[in-house]
């Protein structure tokens, strides 16, 4: 979705899991496919993720899940237990907004990666993406 009021934002990947955008507001922003991706796939999207944010030096992801399908276990266990830490450790991550998903399993998988998370990466849930923008582009790094 590309609004008006914000800075265009540049297309960096895109595979099955979703589409990765850069916005020079200063975060990333994944924009999650409907179907649900093969656990190859959706480790790819997240090192490209992990990618982006090491070579823009930005530590803010915006999460827009849409009509996502619910992550299967594994994959929660891989991102809560590998690629978050990976993430907070190797691109500094700090804060990471989600504009949740319609459906209601998907709202339970979310809220299972954000409560099994490592503390570190600060999580935001939103229902709409400019709610989300607004306060990614609010917070303060420097804390």
């Amino acid at each position: 979705m590309n609004l008006p009021s914000r800075t265009p934002e540049t297309l960096f990947f895109q595979n099955a899991a979703g589409k990765l955008y850069y916005q020079p507001g200063g975060f990333v922003r994944l924009s999650w496919s409907a179907d649900r991706a093969p656990f190859d796939v959706l480790k790819a999207y997240y090192a490209q993720v992990l990618a982006l944010m090491q070579s823009t030096g930005t530590r803010k992801i915006l999460s827009e899940h849409g009509q996502r399908s619910p992550l299967s276990g594994p994959a929660q266990q891989w991102l809560t237990g590998e690629w978050i830490p990976q993430a907070i450790r190797e691109a500094r991550a700090r804060y990471c907004a989600i504009v949740e998903g319609s459906d209601p399993m998907h709202r339970l998988s979310t809220q299972s990666v954000v409560s099994s998370s490592p503390s570190g990466l600060i999580f935001q849930r939103f229902n709409t993406i400019e709610a989300a923008e607004n306060w990614l582009l609010a917070v303060d790094l420097s804390k």
